[in-house]
């Protein structure tokens, strides 16, 4: 798995959480960077990535997450498969 196949799998799980095509993952984007993202949002993005990767991220894992960069990371890590 490549961390482009990493952010083709996040870019369908984004799309799916916020119900929208248009956003664009970047590793510097922020829950600050896309209207509506909430904590609610992040948990969907959480259960969404913890489903597709088959994987549990921890709650330091979650703690360490300033931008969409630093879950890549972390799915590249630890992943198995994309969605």
């Amino acid at each position: 798995m490549t961390l482009d196949d990493i952010y083709a799998g996040l870019t369908e799980i984004f799309h799916d959480v916020f119900m929208r095509g248009d956003i664009v993952l970047t590793p510097e984007l922020t829950a600050a960077d896309v209207e509506g993202w909430d904590s609610h949002k992040m948990i969907e993005i959480v259960i969404g990535v913890e489903e597709a990767y088959d994987l549990k991220l921890e709650t330091r894992e979650l703690d360490s997450l300033n931008n969409v960069g630093d879950l890549a990371r972390i799915v590249m890590k630890r992943g198995s498969h994309r969605p």
